[in-house]
């Protein structure tokens, strides 16, 4: 049975309003929009049975927790662990972010570029030493894992930590590099949910990343200065055969009325975001899922890429499960654990579909990124597809195929801050709360 984990960071701090860098220092508490922000998680996370909360000792973050377990219908006790402690910058704590990058330029620079690689001389009772503050919080962070699953086996936990804390929780988990820590984005107050099938090592789901809708905002906010793309990355609405669970790859299966009623609300869900251009594979369950959300758009025209076509299943499509394990024994349970290593009867292997989505998506941000100007833009496709663009975006490979959820209809938000070459930042992975109203993604995915 899975463990589900919901992570959260903390409210808005005294600090964050001001731009300070925190760190490990607890001089700053909760501001009114930080409790009322977290009042709005506690609403959203209600009616979940949550077996363990875990916070982090700093105020702002234990304050946050008290508030959520005092929102809970099956409330528990909060367990403080040292694991969830911010990370350790000594020797910026209190300063404002301007100040650091004036007067630690060179450091600020390593600290965003290469964080892995930036240290700190500190001193201690032996004498100066190196301090790596990112190398020893993904250590802290897989410590906590290592320590808190094997208590939690099957249950559902709630983790109130910090912005970067979250991060590495979240890396170590899949096992993605920590020089990915840029890569992903904590919001104040954000829901997370990862999905553990055993412990640390073992097959690990996103569930949904960065959530922000149960706190008036559908989407996390772009930065006031970004000059490159964002990009939402969606699945097509629910088909029958997705219902059935039938395979369905390059086989051209409309759309059903679920999936039109859900095709609907990613229209509803983005029409007051300022699209500014669009495209879709050529099948007709994502072409149709982009004209729907387009008619919020008119003067938006729908650019058709064919290489950004589902992977083709060969034999397998139109075929349940039982009847590929009957054609096909072994193969489909080798699909679901080695991904990487299958040859699809008559169709592509995994390595074929990244090499072509991953050469689309680049040319997508390269086509619609050539200038300075912020742009906004939907890129309607399918699981398997979008699946492999947020591995390739978040440093992961082949093998990693079933650690991203798609749900149909869920919106995914990729921003290039500073242009397009910049390092991709993945501000939100698998949003569905347009679709079930909750944190939870509800959507019946069924097969690619």
């Amino acid at each position: 049975m899975a463990t589900r984990v919901i992570i959260v960071r903390h409210g808005q701090s005294d600090f964050n309003a001001l731009q300070k860098i925190q760190g490990r220092s607890d001089l700053s508490v909760l501001t009114e929009k930080g409790r009322s922000d977290a009042e709005q998680v506690g609403k959203a996370l209600k009616d979940l049975k949550i077996e363990a909360i875990y916070s982090s000792p700093l105020q702002r973050a234990k304050t946050t927790a008290e508030i959520l377990q005092s929102c809970l219908t099956h409330s528990t006790e909060i367990n403080v662990s040292d694991r969830l402690l911010e990370v350790d910058l000594r020797l910026w704590e209190n300063l404002r972010k301007d100040e650091v990058k004036e007067n630690f330029p060179d450091d600020y620079r390593l600290w965003h570029h290469n964080p892995h690689e930036f240290k700190m001389l500190v001193a201690t009772a032996d004498g100066e030493k190196e301090h790596y503050p990112l190398v020893a919080l993904y250590e802290q962070a897989k410590d906590f894992w290592s320590e808190v699953l094997a208590k939690h086996d099957g249950q559902t936990i709630l983790i109130v930590g910090h912005n970067g804390i979250n991060r590495c929780l979240i890396l170590s988990a899949i096992g993605i590099h920590p020089n990915k820590y840029h890569a992903i984005h904590q919001s104040n107050c954000c829901i997370n949910i990862l999905n553990f099938s055993g412990g640390l090592g073992d097959p690990v789901q996103i569930e949904s990343l960065n959530q922000t809708a149960h706190l008036g905002s559908p989407l996390p906010s772009s930065r006031p200065s970004q000059t490159g793309l964002r990009l939402l990355l969606i699945r097509h609405g629910e088909t029958q055969w997705n219902r059935e669970g039938r395979f369905q790859g390059i086989r051209d299966i409309p759309l059903n009325e679920n999936g039109k009623i859900q095709a609907q609300k990613a229209a509803d869900f983005l029409k007051d975001v300022n699209i500014n251009f669009a495209v879709s594979s050529p099948l007709a369950r994502p072409k149709e899922t982009a004209e729907i959300i387009l008619q919020h758009h008119p003067d938006i025209p729908l650019d058709l890429q064919p290489d950004l076509t589902e992977i083709c299943h060969g034999l397998w499509e139109g075929k349940l499960e039982t009847e590929i394990e009957a054609t096909f024994p072994g193969l489909l349970h080798q699909w679901k654990i080695q991904p990487e290593t299958v040859q699809m009867p008559d169709g592509e292997n995994l390595q074929q579909i990244w090499d072509r989505a991953i050469a689309c998506w680049d040319n997508i941000v390269k086509i619609y990124g050539d200038s300075d100007q912020y742009k906004i833009g939907i890129v309607v496709a399918h699981d398997a597809i979008n699946k492999v663009i947020l591995c390739y975006l978040l440093g992961l490979k082949p093998e990693h195929f079933w650690n991203v959820k798609q749900g149909n209809g869920a919106v995914s938000v990729i921003d290039y801050l500073d242009g397009i070459d910049t390092q991709p930042l993945v501000q939100a992975v698998n949003l569905t709360s347009h679709l079930s109203g909750g944190v939870l993604d509800k959507t019946a995915a069924g097969a690619l």
